[in-house]
Parts: C-alpha cells; structure tokens; sequence
C-alpha cells in the first residue's frame, strides 16, 4: 500500500511525467542553508534578521531561500506590522512537517561526523527526561525497522530519472580564511549533489557493484566513479561498494524524506516509492531510545 496523503489535506500536484514527490523534495531538501534556515524556523525564528544574525548567509542566498521555501508552502509571508510594512516567515504545517527529516541528520551527524563549525546539541525526550537517540519504527505496528525488513520499491511515478533533482545544488563556498566545514558537511555530501542522491537510493534498493550503478543510474562511468570514491571516503561504503554501518545508518533520514515527499507532493500517475513491512503499509516515525514513546517535535529539549 502507497503512502498518501488524504484529498482533504493541500497537496501539491505534480505535472505528469516531471519530477516524482520524490525528486522535487530532494531538490528542495537537499541544500545546506534550506536545512540550517528549516532549522531555525523550528527553533522559533520567523523574522528575516534573527536569520541573518544567527546565520553566516549573505542577503542574497538568505532572500533566495525563503523565497523559495514560501514557493513550496513550507513557510508563510505574513506582515506583522503595518506602518512601515515589515513581514515575518512563519512555518506552515508542510513546514513543520520536515522536523523528522532534521532530526535523523542531528542524531546520524552527531554519532558519524567528529567535526563541525558548532557543537551539535544534545537532545532530552521531555516524556522521560532522557537523553536519547531516535530509532526508526513502523507506525502501523511500532518494531523497528532495519533497510532489509522493508519490501517494496518504484510505485507508477518511480524511475530513477523522475526520482533525482533537477540540478545540482550548490554548496556552501568557503568565504574566508579559516573556513571549516560546514554545519551538516557530510549530510549535504550525500544528498546535495543529483548523483549522490540517486547513488545513495541505488545502494538501498540493493546495489553492489559498479556496474549496478551503472545500469540503475545511467550515468557516465566517470560520474559514478566519483561519487563512489567520495562515498568509500566518507566510509558510507567499503571498498566494494557495499553499505557500511554509517551508510545503513542514514536510512532513517532517507525514508522520512520519502514521507514527507510524499504526504505533500503528489504525481498523477500514483506514488513514486512503494514500501510494506511484515506484510503493512509502511508509515516511518521515530521513538525514543531510553523509553520507547513516539517523538513528538514538541517534546524535545536541546542541551548543549
């Protein structure tokens, strides 16, 4: 059974044919300052200079990235004074939507990559009082799930082509001496460039040796060559190509990305991804390592 959502919620529809839900969050997603301005805004930032002070962004970038976040419902420009006229972003509930998403890249960042321009914070399950890690459940029946006890794949809207983003999304650029990496470096590795994505979703669906990639991507040698180097560097893959337990690890993030693709974004020709597990429809969500609970955005506290 699909993951849909209901015809009474404000779903996107998809020309037939173009990006699949899938393709269309990737592109949108699949940037660092998107996620680092997504983060924020659940943190409760809405005016346009909070982000500017709490974000080493340019005006440009900043403005560019709201626009386009506002384009695809994620926020909402509303004016909150009048005289002079002065806007505010506000998440809408597509917006507040992605803080799974966010969370499975704090807690695979936090346990997976050692440097980062700032210390990453703890996070504390209000509910019992624990510092936790989240573990990816089914929500029909509550177990948790491993890549290998789903089955399923390409639902009518699925092909690799319909499923990457348009383009290549540009990263962070170091602007001054003494740049470190960025906030999510290897997350935006992963996920920030069209090949990676579709290479990641390659290696999850199955995929083993080069010539796998080759035949699932269509992509030239040269370029599958280079992902895979980057992706053996960043230990996600061993050295034939097979997932590691950093690169399993990241699961959690790729499939809460397909939710929410696919609760707000829809193609005519049906879903893009199909998953069931023990024989179910697949609904991800996240408990709570310490007690087991489902996580609720609201119940988090982060601790530095």
């Amino acid at each position: 059974m699909p993951l849909l959502p209901s015809v009474s919620e404000d779903v996107t529809a998809l020309p037939a044919g173009g990006r699949n839900p899938i393709g269309v969050a990737l592109g949108l997603l699949g940037d660092e300052w998107t996620l680092l301005i997504l983060r924020h805004a659940l943190q409760g930032t809405r005016l346009y200079g909070d982000w500017m002070r709490r974000l080493p962004i340019s005006h440009a970038v900043l403005t560019g990235r709201l626009a386009r976040l506002t384009e695809f419902g994620l926020l909402e420009r509303v004016v909150y004074q009048e005289r002079p006229e002065r806007f505010e972003y506000r998440l809408t509930r597509r917006g507040r939507g992605v803080w799974p998403i966010l969370l499975g890249v704090w807690a695979w960042e936090l346990s997976y990559v050692e440097q980062h321009t700032e210390e990453l914070p703890r996070m504390r399950h209000r509910e019992c009082g624990e510092f936790f890690e989240p573990v990816l459940v089914c929500g029909t029946c509550s177990e948790p799930v491993r890549p290998r006890d789903l089955t399923g794949g390409f639902g009518p809207s699925g092909t690799w082509e319909r499923s990457m983003p348009s383009a290549t999304t540009r990263r962070r650029a170091a602007s001054a001496p003494g740049h470190r990496e960025g906030f999510f470096p290897q997350t935006t590795a992963l996920v920030g460039n069209r090949w990676s994505c579709a290479l990641l979703g390659a290696a999850f669906q199955g995929a083993r040796r080069f010539r796998d990639f080759e035949e699932r991507l269509s992509a030239p040698p040269v370029v599958i060559a280079d992902r895979l180097r980057t992706f053996v560097d960043l230990g996600v893959l061993t050295d034939d190509y097979r997932l590691t337990a950093k690169g399993l690890a990241f699961f959690p993030v790729a499939v809460h990305t397909m939710e929410w693709a696919q609760r707000w974004f829809r193609s005519p020709e049906g879903p893009a991804l199909v998953y069931e597990h023990a024989g179910h429809a697949f609904r991800p969500r996240s408990a709570c390592s310490r007690c087991a609970l489902p996580l609720r955005g609201g119940a988090i506290d982060r601790v530095v």
